[in-house]
């Protein structure tokens, strides 16, 4: 980090201390290992739903949609109720000044660094004020500044904001690690990337494609978690130069098929070279990559979800990752038919009879650089908890707010929480992974109310256009 911008504290933190980075030959983070204490610049307490205790019997189906880039602050900011935030502080010289967030367009122009260094500039010991020195994109070269102290027009995101309203919004859902998209779809299928028990997969792979696709030489960096002090205090050691990005921990996958529970990744297709034909997070699984499922389990196209669905196809767990172009990601051509997407497929599975079955979550994989004004509440071994992302749930059970239409959930969450829930409603065990200690999402449910009628999300583009859509075979993420 770059010298006087990063303060680490001491080590013997009160037992309800922010857990704070601390650097290590400006590449690495520690803190001391705690589940306990509230994010400073959240005062609301963690509510829980009048949830069962089980959603089996509930849920047939559950589709997980995930989308790029994106911190909570700069979808939600101004959402009525939510934990957001209007401005933000940045350090500067002569110390931190308070900066208000731009409204901006969600086509926006600049492509925000977002790595595991850049988590910890913005982090600064839990002061949430380091944003500004993150990297811009070819269209906005140099350090950041106040590019990252910015929301999205509501009005230009406007089926998330409609979504919300209907069913329900999480304001403390955070990523499982501090790094970048190629872990945070991992986790999203594995509940963390440690290979060895004291080493996590942290960034990205050194060349493209990412995965086992990759050409030989190819690695990917690795966290070192040491441990020190009693209590062990733990902090990281990044390793520049890990294994092949192609790896044998297990996933959901895993406990889905030892249940003989369906799945499917829909998976859009890329130009091969820059991406193995697919942007699958399963092209870094072993068993899936070189196995029959590589064919029959992860789509040659995302827009098979439609097919599926009007076919009665869908499986039982679904991952649907976006083309490029619809995926929410800054600097992605100009585009801003993410949300439309996304209520596309929302509306598909609402008007048909897999509505009362199912239920839907949509997440960004990482917070994309943005500024974010609530600290991750602690740190692990595996390099998180990381930044928050929005999620919205949405199903005929989600729990209902005290004037009726949308909930806000402030229980705090992680990526663990979505495939803790996954595991939980088809009775598959655990990974053993982050997992095992995340809170289910469960308590966004509530099975005693009268289900939900569904209303369509209104939409600009139609179905028919996104069926329709040539693919851009770009891929989702580089970074």
């Amino acid at each position: 980090l770059s010298a006087g911008r990063h303060r680490p504290v001491s080590h013997r933190l009160p037992p309800v201390a922010l857990a704070a980075a601390l650097a290590l030959n400006g590449c690495a983070g520690g803190s001391a290992a705690s589940s306990a204490g509230g994010a400073r610049g959240s005062a609301l307490p963690a509510v829980l739903g009048p949830a069962s205790s089980s959603s089996a019997g509930h849920f047939e189906h559950v589709v997980l949609m995930i989308q790029e880039n994106r911190s909570f602050d700069d979808f939600f900011a101004t959402f009525p109720g939510a934990d957001g935030a209007t401005s933000g502080e940045e350090e500067t010289g002569s110390g931190d000044v308070t900066v208000p967030l731009q409204e901006v367009n969600l086509a926006y122009p600049c492509d925000l660094g977002h790595s595991r260094r850049g988590f910890l500039q913005d982090y600064d010991g839990g002061k949430m004020d380091g944003f500004d020195l993150e990297g811009g994109s070819d269209n906005c070269p140099g350090k950041a500044g106040t590019k990252p102290y910015q929301y999205v027009n509501p009005a230009e995101i406007a089926p998330y904001w409609e979504i919300a309203r209907q069913y329900v919004l999480a304001d403390h859902m955070f990523q499982t690690q501090g790094s970048g998209s190629f872990t945070a779809h991992q986790d999203l299928i594995a509940g963390g990337t440690s290979i060895n028990g004291y080493e996590s997969v942290v960034d990205f792979p050194s060349t493209i494609p990412w995965g086992c696709d990759a050409p030989p030489g190819t690695t990917a960096p690795l966290l070192e978690v040491i441990y020190s002090g009693i209590p062990p205090y733990m902090y990281f050691k990044r390793i520049a130069k890990g294994p092949f990005p192609c790896y044998s921990y297990p996933t959901l996958r895993d406990l889905l098929d030892g249940k003989s529970v369906s799945w499917k990744y829909y998976a859009p297709p890329a130009k091969v070279g820059s991406a193995g034909a697919l942007w699958s997070a399963f092209d870094a699984i072993k068993v899936v990559r070189y196995g029959p499922e590589w064919m029959t389990n992860v789509t040659r196209s995302e827009k098979l979800i439609f097919t599926d669905i009007a076919d009665r196809k869908l499986p039982a767990v679904s991952w649907v990752v976006p083309d490029a172009v619809n995926s929410d990601h800054p600097g992605n051509g100009k585009s801003d038919t993410g949300p439309d997407w996304v209520a596309n497929v929302i509306n598909a599975i609402g008007e048909s009879p897999y509505w009362k079955s199912t239920a839907i979550i949509v997440v960004w994989d990482d917070w994309g650089g943005f500024y974010d004004n609530v600290p991750p509440p602690f740190f692990d071994s595996y390099g998180g908890l990381g930044f928050r992302v929005p999620m919205l749930v949405v199903s005929p059970y989600t729990v209902q707010g005290t004037t009726g239409g949308g909930y806000i959930s402030h229980t705090q969450y992680e990526f663990g929480s979505i495939l803790k829930f996954i595991e939980n409603n088809w009775g598959l065990g655990q990974l053993g992974t982050t997992d095992t200690r995340a809170t289910s999402i469960i308590d966004c449910f509530d099975f005693t109310q009268k289900p939900h009628k569904f209303k369509a999300i209104p939409v600009n583009l139609s179905r028919d256009y996104f069926e329709h859509q040539p693919p851009s075979y770009l891929p989702v993420d580089t970074e």
